[in-house]
């Protein structure tokens, strides 16, 4: 499957285990991503995304977008939309 790099991780809440992703490009709920830095390299779907707390379905290149992540993200964490 391609990859295709939309975004970084800017911020992560390890309490609600919530990741910050600055996006470089659009991203949907239902995408695949795939998250990969130093010690984080996993896969997961977008199972919701918020914008300043408020539920989208969908995020345009220059917005903060919070999901929630399986396991734990650093910042500056690359993320990428996998294209099946």
């Amino acid at each position: 499957m391609a990859e295709k790099e939309i975004g970084k991780i800017a911020h992560y809440y390890n309490h609600l285990s919530v990741a910050i992703i600055e996006l470089a490009d659009a991203l949907k709920v239902g995408e695949k991503i795939h998250v990969k830095g130093h010690t984080s390299d996993f896969t997961q779907d977008v199972a919701s995304m918020q914008i300043e707390h408020a539920g989208v379905s969908e995020g345009k290149a220059g917005e903060f977008v919070g999901i929630k992540v399986s396991e734990k993200v650093h910042l500056n964490d690359r993320v990428y939309k996998v294209i099946p």
